[in-house]
């Protein structure tokens, strides 16, 4: 159990809005949470930013089970998507999206963590230019939990979200392994 969790109902179009009153480091961030999926085979936003139609940026679990990140930059959209698939409507997965576009090797400007672990394995997967500023923490981008405008509402729990400027953080600054189970937890 995760306590002081959010229900979001995409019934009743239910999310979470910001617009930051000020543009902070749209190189570097981290986005933290739990969430618990009340249905699947659908579509549903995590967490969503947009600027406009050439530039805004999702993570999502896709129709067809996977987790999907999109960034979009300058109309140039970059896609990503897991081959491990989430079917599980009764357990909490923790994911973390860790960006930082200033890094030099490609495949370290963005990270995705699931329960702990880093996900290496995705059926396609493309990485933002270097030194690119993406639609979060920008004050011209309304931020989204739980949709991202197309409408794509969540439909499940979230618990600690957490939104880090300025870092890319991995997993264990969010949560641990816990030495008797072994189970990931906050």
């Amino acid at each position: 159990e995760v306590s002081n969790s959010l229900r979001f109902d995409n019934g009743s179009s239910d999310y979470l809005s910001r617009t930051p009153s000020s543009t902070s480091n749209r190189k570097t961030w981290t986005w933290s949470a739990w969430v618990k999926r009340a249905n699947i085979s659908a579509n549903h936003v995590m967490i969503g930013a947009r600027i406009d139609a050439n530039d805004n940026t999702f993570l999502r679990f896709n129709s067809d089970n996977t987790i999907y990140f999109k960034l979009k930059i300058g109309g140039t959209s970059k896609e990503s998507y897991t081959n491990q698939l989430f079917r599980d409507s009764s357990a909490w997965y923790h994911l973390v999206l860790a960006v930082d576009t200033t890094q030099a090797t490609e495949s370290n400007r963005f990270k995705l963590y699931i329960n702990g672990e880093q996900v290496t394995s995705f059926s396609s997967s493309a990485y933002p230019a270097q030194d690119a500023d993406t639609p979060i923490n920008s004050s011209s981008s309304e931020h989204r939990i739980g949709d991202d405008e197309t409408p794509n509402i969540f439909d499940g729990y979230m618990a600690e979200v957490v939104l880090v400027d300025g870092q890319q953080l991995d997993a264990t600054s969010f949560g641990e392994f816990d030495e008797d189970s072994g189970i990931w937890k906050p």
